[in-house]
């Protein structure tokens, strides 16, 4: 899959601060969304690494487990992130959901984009 599938949550995510400083949006929104979606990220391919491996085990089970966690994981840490920023807060709460929105919609579609596109690779 090309990289730019691959990678184009962070590219919002990079496109975004200029936009932030740009049009005076709260950079502390900023700054939470993305340390929570760097985060979350990091330990979403450190899953992906893990579940791979126990594919190839043999462990399916196991494989889907890991990434049931870091799914839920993932969610509740960037959900959890925007409510304790919005409640210290309002406007910089606003910011880093929308920052989160458009990451999340970003990671969809090019997940569902990589894999109509290059479906021999999730094989």
């Amino acid at each position: 899959m090309p990289a730019l599938l691959r990678w184009a949550d962070l590219v919002v995510l990079a496109l975004a601060l200029p936009v932030f400083l740009v049009f005076g949006f709260p950079m502390l929104g900023y700054a939470v969304a993305a340390a929570a979606w760097l985060v979350g990220r990091a330990l979403q391919v450190a899953a992906e690494r893990h579940a791979l491996s126990s594919l190839r085990a043999g462990n399916r089970r196991g494989a889907l487990g890991m990434m049931a966690a870091a799914t839920l994981g993932r969610v509740w840490l960037v959900t959890l992130a925007i409510l304790v920023v919005g409640l210290t807060d309002r406007k910089s709460g606003l910011a880093a959901a929308l920052l989160a929105a458009a990451l999340v919609t970003t990671q969809f579609a090019s997940q569902a984009f990589a894999r109509l596109l290059y479906p021999e690779e999730e094989a």
